[in-house]
Formats: C-alpha cells, structure tokens, sequence
C-alpha cells in the first residue's frame, strides 16, 4: 500500500483522477474518494446585516475584502476577505445569521498578546467561558498546550486565535 503526503495523495497523483475509480486504499482513503484537502477551503458566515459587518470585519479586524457580490437574496448581500495570501472568509447576509454557539473560524498567529491587544483597542471584545480559567486579556491555556482565545462578531458568530505557546 503507497502511503498519502499531507495532502491526502501519493506524489504525483492528480486529485482528479481519483473520482470514479475503482475503490484502492491510498493511505487511509479509498483512492475513488473525492480528496478535498487538495482545493482551497473558505469558511462561511451568515450575518444579519452586512453593513454592520463590514464595519466589523473590515474596521475592527482590519480584513481586506477582496470581492463583493450578491448573497441570495441581495444584490450587495456578500463580501470575500482575503487572510494568509488568499480568499478565506465568505460572509453574507441571511436570516440564518448568528445561529451556532460553535467557532466558526480559527485564526493561527505567531504573538497572540500583540494581536489580542490590537484587536481590543479596535473596540473587539473577548469572550471569556465560565468553565475555563482565562487571563486579564482573555486568553486561556489550550489543551495540550498553546493559548486560545474567542471573540464574536455583531450577530454572534464566534472566532478564535490561536498560538502554540
């Protein structure tokens, strides 16, 4: 059996010939299995008003919209913000805005003090959990190490940084 890279494929195998074949175990997928870790991923958030969030996302957390288009039902509705190089985040206006407690997105940064003070000073607010024991900035231990920290966007969305010490 040839073993995945990180990628999920073996050197040199085009992701696309992989849909239709016959079942053949490549690492721990069937090599017939659609291998999503070889295209780009983009979070989704549903917001209830996007001017709101584009006060947010572009003021507070000094994301760069890349595109603007329609959401569903409104002709301005969406926006693109590029993070790390490239497109990242979709956020859109829908009724649906706000509807999970879950962190919807995690940023991975080098110096979480600096970013979680600069984002504070921006207006951003940190959530702190009953159950987790957090500092003066809102940053609590991660399990296994590193340090985390939460925050949500006008409709409740939550976020996350995250560093590995």
């Amino acid at each position: 059996m040839e073993l995945a890279g990180e990628d999920g494929l073996v050197e040199g195998q085009d992701p696309r010939q992989v849909v239709g074949s016959a079942p053949r175990f490549v690492g721990y997928l069937p090599e017939w299995f659609m291998p999503l870790s070889a295209y780009h991923l983009r979070a989704s958030v549903a917001v209830s008003d996007i001017q709101k969030a584009v006060a947010f996302y572009e003021g507070a957390l000094g994301l760069r919209a890349l595109r603007s288009g329609p959401s569903a039902t409104i002709a301005e509705g969406s926006r693109v913000y590029g993070s790390g190089g490239g497109p990242a985040l979709n956020v859109y206006q829908s009724v649906t805005a706000g509807k999970t407690p879950a962190t919807l997105a995690t940023w991975y940064v080098d110096d979480i003090d600096q970013i979680v003070e600069e984002l504070s000073s921006s207006g951003v607010e940190f959530v702190r959990y009953e159950q987790l024991e957090h500092d003066a900035k809102g940053i609590t231990a991660r399990a296994g190490g590193g340090r985390i920290a939460w925050f949500q966007d006008p409709d409740g969305n939550t976020f996350a940084l995250e560093a590995d010490v």
